[in-house]
């Protein structure tokens, strides 16, 4: 099979939380010092699985290991661990996505100075709270269609999605009542922290993560001359779906991993 296999492995968190997650490891390579690619899901409340990822398999094709962990708050875990990740965007729920970090690094696998951190929505505020909040982790980011800014994520949320962003106050915090913790976990608000060469992707027309997230970041590190590249899609919404847009995408997105963390 030309597929690189997937295997299930588990580490602990720092306060003890046992957290599962996938480790696929590129053909033929023993799993020593690689470059990794750290893949955390969006949702937050959802969960990766145990199955084909054309992502993934991308990925390793291009010779990098990839990790998905299941941090706090994702589903099928039952629901103390899901009511764990309440109010915790950019705390405990990063902590678990850096813990598991670390420990590909204890464990010989990931090459410390070639990981790679990559994800879309949830997952894309993942990767910009990771490299704020630990800058010194990442060789580069890529953040597709994320979350920056926890206060403006909420203020633009569609009429429609009303009884949505009920649930987010209560789940992710109320910007009136917990303002000082959302502006402690929005990453735009700490962009002066970055160094980390990152590639950001978005949308135009994103009605769930506004594009306006992803402009406040790239102009806060444009500022500083932080290495940002960017690319806007005018006719796509929240992830591509045309075709073409892919293609680009996922050209760009390897050119400038290979550039930060290939050998």
């Amino acid at each position: 099979s030309e597929l690189a296999e997937m295997k299930p492995v588990s580490y602990k968190s720092r306060d003890g939380l046992t957290i599962n997650g996938y480790l696929t490891l590129p053909k033929g390579v023993s799993a020593k010092n690689l470059p990794v690619l750290i893949n955390p899901h969006g949702g937050p409340w959802a969960r990766d699985r145990w199955r084909f990822n054309s992502e993934v398999q991308f990925s390793a094709n291009r010779g990098y290991a990839v990790f998905q962990m299941n941090f706090r708050g994702s589903t099928g875990y039952g629901r103390k661990f899901w009511e764990a990740s309440f109010k915790q965007w950019g705390k405990t729920m990063q902590d678990d996505v850096t813990d598991g970090v670390q420990w590909l690094i204890k464990e010989g696998i990931a090459d410390p100075k070639r990981v790679a951190i990559y994800g879309g929505s949830y997952g894309g505020y993942t990767t910009l709270a990771g490299v704020t909040f630990t800058p010194d982790l990442y060789a580069a980011a890529v953040s597709y269609v994320g979350v920056s800014n926890l206060f403006t994520f909420m203020s633009t949320i569609p009429p429609y999605w009303k009884p949505f962003l009920e649930m987010l106050h209560e789940m992710v915090g109320d910007p009136e009542k917990d303002k000082a913790l959302l502006a402690s976990a929005s990453p735009v608000m700490h962009a002066d922290k970055i160094k980390t060469p990152l590639f950001i992707a978005q949308g135009a027309k994103d009605p769930r993560v506004n594009k306006d997230e992803s402009d406040q970041m790239v102009e806060a590190l444009k500022k500083r001359g932080v290495v940002v590249e960017y690319m806007v899609k005018d006719n796509e919404g929240h992830g591509f779906a045309n075709e073409e847009n892919r293609f680009d995408f996922y050209e760009a997105m390897e050119k400038f991993l290979a550039k930060h963390i290939k050998s």
